[in-house]
């Protein structure tokens, strides 16, 4: 499986779920990390 592949439907998981707002993604390759940014500014 791709990362692209992985992300995006991470983000569309994500983004579906009732009340979570995700403003961004942010795929660190070289470190294997996934950051989630939501609307209200928290970072996971």
């Amino acid at each position: 499986m791709k990362r692209n592949y992985f992300r995006d439907r991470l983000f569309d998981l994500l983004n579906d779920s009732e009340g979570r707002k995700i403003a961004d993604l942010n795929a660190d390759e070289r470190d294997s990390l996934i950051t989630v940014r939501t609307e209200e500014g928290n970072v996971f």
